[in-house]
């Protein structure tokens, strides 16, 4: 055993001129390199906040009123009602399951309320044969309720092209 000891001792003054360079990497590794990452960093963030910029700050007042100017203008919108539609769900069984829905199309130009009314039938065509293939499980949660939104809003697009339809609303959803 203290043979082992001894060996130990004399690996450990062996490898003594090797030891200083492995402390200048351990000093470089943990010392300078996290210093010299700090520095970028720090340099970083002063870059993407402009304290090196040679403008001058701007003033937040100004700022505020730009903000103001830009939300001032208001856009007209419209609503236009969709008669209630009423139907049975697409069901593996005899139980019928029925959806009752209320919606209001968002239309940007009130001149397109004549264009969306001429071709009102065809949209409730379209959203019918929609709806009736749904099943109750593709209406549950937001997922399937933003599925639905989606495919409503891009049906009802198509079918009163080149009027624009800007939003499809749900007033009411019941399912039965």
């Amino acid at each position: 055993m203290a043979e082992e000891a001894e060996d130990i001792l004399e690996d450990d003054g062996a490898d003594a001129p090797e030891d200083g360079g492995s402390k200048r990497k351990k000093l470089i590794l943990f010392i300078v390199l996290p210093l010299l990452l700090l520095i970028g960093g720090g340099v970083g963030v002063a870059v993407m906040l402009g304290l090196f910029s040679s403008e001058p700050p701007a003033n937040v007042d100004d700022e505020q009123t730009q903000v103001e100017e830009v939300v001032a203008p208001t856009v007209q919108t419209t609503f236009f009602e969709i008669p209630d539609l009423i139907v049975n769900l697409n069901t593996s069984g005899r139980k019928s399951v029925f959806l009752k829905i209320k919606i209001s199309l968002e239309i940007a130009d009130p001149a397109d309320i004549d264009t969306v009314n001429q071709l009102l039938p065809r949209i409730v065509d379209n959203f019918q044969v929609y709806l009736r293939e749904l099943r109750v499980q593709d209406l549950q949660g937001s997922a399937g309720m933003y599925r639905l939104h989606e495919e409503l809003l891009r049906r009802v697009n198509i079918a009163v092209r080149p009027a624009k339809v800007k939003d499809v609303l749900f007033k009411e959803m019941l399912v039965q």
